[in-house]
């Protein structure tokens, strides 16, 4: 489990007002899913797709969309479970696992898209990144290569190629058509450094632009306010977010 259910993103709110809202989008293949969206008071040319972890959309990722927003910058928080856990807002304790393991790439892929072509409606040509956690991670790289015209993919401790998978991130890099930021902890037993630095050449290889970042000694899952040990390294790592979407906005 990446979070706690009482965690809470540790950034700090932006100056840009920001209103939220609970919606539901609707994939290609018809699927309806959740989806929490932050917008600003201020029109924005950036925004965000955010990937939750392995729980969904829930509590944490709504704040995280709202601090996007204050940043200058919409965002939209997905759920992965629509196909197989419908809409409704569920318990802290649900059984999410079979869900997870139900998911696929295609899914995902088309749920990312249809997110995407909402943050567009009223600005076809915005910038649009994904940034996701752990299980989203993962899935926030392999965006950059789903034709989605992302302006960059960022992912926190995502594996580069989980269990389950035949064709991991690390696999797909030579198609990824926009850069990439890895934001890692350094002991982190479920993503050994050497798959890191692994993910980092492959990257390297494929000529495509990325920062992979080990934070030496933060957890899974260190962005998280209640890590007090931690903050510094959440601090940065929000800074680099920041900063990447800053320096690739005009992809």
């Amino acid at each position: 489990m990446c979070f706690n259910h009482d965690s809470e993103p540790p950034v700090p709110e932006g100056d840009r007002e920001a209103t939220g809202r609970d919606l539901t989008l609707t994939a290609r293949d018809g699927n309806e899913f959740a989806a929490f969206e932050a917008t600003g008071a201020t029109p924005s040319e950036t925004a965000v797709v955010v990937l939750p972890d392995v729980r969904g959309l829930y509590r944490f990722y709504k704040e995280l969309a709202m601090r996007f927003a204050q940043a200058g910058h919409d965002a939209v928080a997905i759920d992965y479970f629509g196909r197989t856990a419908g809409i409704a807002e569920r318990p802290n304790d649900w059984d999410f696992w079979p869900h997870v393991h139900g998911t696929t790439f295609a899914g995902i892929r088309d749920d990312v898209t249809a997110a995407v072509s909402h943050l567009r409606t009223a600005r076809p040509g915005r910038s649009v990144f994904t940034v996701g956690f752990c299980f989203g991670g993962s899935s926030s790289w392999h965006q950059a290569a789903n034709g989605l015209g992302l302006a960059g993919a960022i992912g926190f401790y995502g594996k580069p190629r989980r269990p389950e998978e035949t064709s991991g991130a690390i696999d797909r890099v030579a198609g990824m058509a926009s850069p990439i930021l890895a934001l890692m902890g350094g002991d982190d037993p479920s993503i050994p450094l050497d798959s890191v630095e692994e993910f980092r050449a492959a990257l390297e290889e494929a000529g495509t632009p990325h920062e992979v970042v080990v934070y030496p000694g933060a957890p899974h899952s260190f962005f998280d306010r209640h890590y007090e040990d931690f903050a510094d390294d959440s601090a940065d790592a929000w800074r680099r977010v920041l900063e990447f979407i800053e320096t690739n906005k005009a992809r």
